[in-house]
């Protein structure tokens, strides 16, 4: 294992980190900032309308990428693991 392979899986890592949670951040951002003007429109603030649909719309968005992301995550391992192997 040469000493820029640690530097280097971790700079992939974050990579894919923000590649896969990319979708969901952006969703929970956009919903957010949606509720939140309305919330500031109609001044209703209670927690719950603001909580329940950014965890709907975040769970929306795992279950319609979640093959995606999961399949990226898998293939990173199986990179990571075999260049720790020196295969």
């Amino acid at each position: 294992m040469s000493g820029d392979l640690p530097a280097g899986l971790l700079r992939e890592g974050f990579v894919l980190l923000a590649t896969v949670g990319a979708p969901v951040f952006l969703t929970m951002l956009l919903v957010g900032l949606v509720l939140g003007v309305l919330q500031a429109a109609t001044q209703v603030n209670d927690t719950a309308v603001g909580f329940l649909p950014r965890a709907a719309a975040a769970l929306t968005v795992i279950w319609l990428f979640g093959g995606w992301m999961m399949e990226r995550m898998a293939g990173f391992l199986a990179h990571a693991i075999a260049r720790m192997s020196g295969g």
